[in-house]
């Protein structure tokens, strides 16, 4: 009887510092981009700063992250309801569309070498550099959401969320929407300051 209230005492513990913890981390990541967005605008100084149009993937893969956060959401929502089938759907809608992202990042980069504009080498811009290595560092940061999505949907799968527990989801969810947030500011920060 002690060892269970034990153990109960423990997963108490563990759900009520997992929010907290994620948001610390969430919190240092922010003040990474802080730090790479604060260099870009120093760098923007330089006398061989040259801007260049954003490329259309980017817009594309914005529309995406978008799309994917909502998909989060109504599949959260359906949880509450407890409308499995539609949690199914829009949680995968949510993995399809954030791999959707990841493809047009890529795409970007390679419309950008298409231009004339490369990371490094001959014909490549500082601006340019600074841009692609701010997305890649997002798109690290996105890599972990998947593995995220997928532990969320194979605990959805395993019936691990309904109702009343929605722990696992919600963390995964506050994680989600964080990148996603984070890329539609750096990209209006591209956008307006490129």
């Amino acid at each position: 009887m002690e060892n269970q209230n034990l153990e109960l005492d423990y997963q108490v513990a563990r759900q009520k510092s997992a929010k907290p913890m994620l948001w610390i981390s969430m919190v240092s990541m922010t003040m990474m981009f802080i730090g790479l967005t604060s260099a870009y605008i120093i760098s923007s100084n330089r006398e061989d700063w040259v801007s260049f149009v954003l490329p259309s993937a980017l817009y594309i893969s914005t529309v995406l992250i978008i799309l994917s956060s909502i998909a989060f959401l109504l599949a959260k929502r359906a949880i509450k309801k407890e409308d499995r089938n539609s949690a199914t759907i829009f949680l995968l809608a949510t993995l399809g569309l954030g791999l959707g992202f990841g493809y047009f990042q890529i795409e970007g980069f390679y419309q950008l070498n298409e231009a004339g504009i490369f990371l490094s080498g001959k014909g490549s811009l500082v601006s340019a550099s600074m841009l692609m290595v701010i997305s890649f560092a997002h798109l690290v940061h996105v890599l972990a959401g998947y593995i995220v999505l997928l532990v969320v949907i194979y605990n959805h799968f395993k019936k691990r969320y309904n109702a009343t527990e929605t722990l696992g989801l919600e963390l995964g969810g506050i994680f989600w929407h964080f990148v996603d947030i984070l890329w539609v500011l750096l990209f209006l920060f591209f956008y307006f300051i490129t």
